[in-house]
């Protein structure tokens, strides 16, 4: 095989446009996105948090009592406060995208967005209060 480089002097060059690592702080919305796909890490903690509390619960009684002992220093106090604010941001964010993700329709009629996020958030509360009475009654 020919070690012909003639046909690449004609091939096109890709057009591509330089774009900064900070592109999204441009628009609010570029902004919220970023921020909405960021707090899943805040997520995946808790679960991981979650997934830690069931494990010390199943090895020992003095392993649970040790996890909660380090839990409760002010630096994980604030580590959680921060997740749960961006939980709370993810969740509201992510009901907001409901409407776009499942149109209902009842005949001609499209249920208006606000009526599906509203339900979304009504039934997120009333779970929420459920799960939070039944856990600090018990």
């Amino acid at each position: 095989m020919s070690e012909d480089h003639d046909n690449t002097k004609y091939h096109p060059r890709w057009h591509r446009t330089p774009m900064p690592i900070f592109w999204w702080i441009r628009k609010w919305v570029y902004i919220k996105f970023i921020s909405r796909e960021l707090t899943s890490l805040a997520v995946v903690s808790f679960a991981i948090v979650l997934l830690i509390h069931i494990k010390a619960l199943i090895q020992s009684p003095q392993a649970y009592s040790e996890l909660t002992r380090l839990l409760s220093t002010p630096v994980s106090v604030i580590l959680h406060s921060i997740a749960l604010i961006m939980i709370i941001f993810h969740s509201i964010t992510w009901f907001s995208l409901a409407p776009k993700a499942l149109v209902v329709r009842l005949g001609k009629w499209r249920i208006p967005d606000r009526v599906i996020i509203g339900s979304n958030m009504f039934a997120w509360i009333l779970i929420s209060v459920v799960i939070g009475w039944i856990t600090v009654t018990m």
